[in-house]
């Protein structure tokens, strides 16, 4: 609401300045108020071609158009130094109204401009910020490359595979911290603890519409809920993992089968579980290699922990001396605690848990002293309330309650490698301000074993991810 309001306080001031920037290039004022017609008047204000109106209409790229329509309607007024620019880029809901308002400032047609000479730095610096400013546009609500740096997408992502994440799909987050270093994550390059970013401006969450809600088995770049350090959203730890379960699911696990709303969900085709694996014939290292599998270990002589692929194991019942595959499966009951919720009334374990309910924004839930361990953290952390527990009373915000409406939607999220992963079994829910957008295509996968350009696996590049 409150980002809302000052984007709207910011519209009204900047078409404030182009109605009366438009009088002093001699057009009426008021067609400044008319969406679309306004930007075919300023194009003719600023002396561009109307083929510029085809960017306009192309969402995301025309928020860097505008901005080099602004930086044209500078020039307008003699506006050519370097700073100004920036400025009249950075704030012109302030800039343009000035421009428009002050009596000082007076227009002149692009045609009647003199040619200025840049300096060689100068063009090099406007190429620069150009090119910072377009690629920061695509970074923050199109398009991100990020890195897989762990195993625990295995087989379906593997560690090196880089990978382009769409902000579209999801619909892309205004940034928490508008204020930082170009194409930093929360650190300066080259420090280890220097802050790229200035916390003092952090806007509210607000997601723009996207293209397609989450759906269950999509593979989602998340930051990370349970970071240990203390960070603004944004700059917490990217992570990436299958979501399971969407806002309104009941998800639970039974023997490491997904189960949706008592219904099975089917596994991926690449998830990975351990496997016990007996065999009368010693198993070599280089043999399982040709095999395909790279984790193992053995419990004691024939007797195997191999992580792989349903089918794989499948696959590996035919071969010559082995005589038992069968999942590994968790049967601790006692309760983990490790394992979300992190309390004895819930007996869990990494492979057997639930059932779940996983909360959708506006729905209402009982909360009793039985299953409050389930919802504190979003309560009190992630939708900000005081919440305490008296007397076997919950208070929420200083008065006792016995339901709860929840302010966002949430997910859970897992890892491929089902025995390998830190997921949603151990820290929780991800609350939907935490969604940074979906894995969509692997352009480069490189073996972190062998150097370049052996370590480069053609196979596992330029796919789609499923």
């Amino acid at each position: 609401m409150v980002y809302m309001l000052l984007f709207i306080l910011s519209l009204l001031a900047a078409v404030a300045g182009l109605w009366r920037i438009f009088e002093k290039a001699g057009y009426k004022g008021w067609q400044a108020l008319i969406p679309l017609y306004n930007f075919y008047i300023w194009l003719r204000v600023i002396d561009k071609p109307l083929w510029w109106f085809v960017f306009i209409l192309l969402p995301f790229i025309n928020v860097f158009t505008v901005l080099l329509m602004v930086v044209e309607t500078l020039k307008c007024f003699r506006k050519d130094g370097l700073g100004e620019q920036a400025l009249g880029v950075l704030l012109p809901f302030v800039y343009l109204p000035w421009l428009g308002f002050s009596q000082k400032q007076e227009y002149t047609h692009p045609s009647k401009l003199p040619v200025i000479k840049k300096s060689a730095v100068r063009e090099w610096a406007d190429a620069i910020i150009f090119a910072v400013i377009a690629a920061s546009i695509i970074r923050a609500f199109m398009l991100e490359a990020y890195t897989i740096p762990t195993s625990s997408m295995e087989s379906s992502l593997l560690v090196g595979d880089y990978l382009f994440v769409s902000k579209l799909s999801y619909g892309p987050r205004v940034p928490h911290t508008p204020i930082a270093f170009p194409f930093a994550h929360h650190t300066l390059p080259l420090t280890d603890n220097i802050k790229s970013y200035l916390e003092w401006i952090q806007l509210p969450h607000y997601r723009f519409p996207g293209i397609r809600s989450i759906g269950n088995n999509d593979v989602v770049v998340f930051n990370h809920p349970a970071d240990p350090v203390e960070r603004p959203v944004d700059k917490r730890e990217n992570y990436i993992k299958r979501c399971l379960a969407i806002p309104g699911d009941t998800f639970e696990l039974r023997d490491a089968r997904v189960y949706i709303n008592n219904e099975r969900l089917p596994d991926p085709p690449d998830v990975q579980h351990f496997y016990r694996v007996e065999s009368d014939d010693p198993l070599s290292a280089g043999r399982l290699d040709r095999l395909g599998i790279t984790d193992w270990g053995e419990k004691q002589p024939g007797v195997y922990l191999m992580a792989m692929t349903p089918d794989r194991a499948r696959s590996l019942e035919t071969v010559r001396g082995i005589t038992d595959v069968s999942k590994r499966v968790s049967q601790e009951s006692a309760g983990d605690r490790h394992i979300f919720p992190h309390h004895r009334a819930y007996p869990w374990n990494q492979d057997n848990m639930g059932p779940l309910y996983v909360p959708e924004k506006g729905a209402t839930v009982e909360i009793n002293m039985q299953n409050i361990p389930l919802y504190e953290r979003i309560i009190s952390v992630y939708e900000g309330h005081d919440l305490h527990i008296e007397d076997d009373a919950i208070y929420i915000n200083g008065e006792m309650a016995t339901s709860y409406t929840f302010e966002m939607d949430y997910y859970w999220m897992v890892g491929d490698y089902r025995h390998n992963s830190e997921d949603s079994r151990y820290w929780g829910f991800v609350p939907d301000d935490h969604i940074v957008g979906r894995a969509m295509f692997v352009w480069l996968s490189l073996s972190p074993a062998k150097g370049f350009p052996a370590n480069i696996r053609f196979d596992k590049s330029l796919r789609t991810i499923r």
